[in-house]
């Protein structure tokens, strides 16, 4: 049996996946809520930091695209 993978995994490949104008997104952000649920968490926090558009518009678009797919983002230090 496959292991689920953690919400920081879920996370982490997200990352990658902005970094790879956006390759695979829809798969990492339903990995994420698959987590999210396992874990018991209600939302995913990310690091603007890490972000390939982080501005203000940039972090809106990621948080309403998420939101679509039924996962919550906030941002660390936001």
């Amino acid at each position: 049996m496959l292991s689920q993978p953690t919400v920081a995994e879920a996370i982490e490949r997200i990352y990658g996946s902005l970094q790879a104008d956006n390759a695979d997104l829809d798969l990492h952000i339903a990995t994420l809520k698959a987590a999210l649920a396992h874990e018991g968490v209600k939302e995913a926090v990310f690091d603007p930091a890490r972000l390939a558009q982080n501005n203000r518009p940039g972090r809106k678009l990621m948080q309403a695209y998420f939101r679509q797919r039924g996962v919550k983002v906030t941002f660390s230090g936001a």
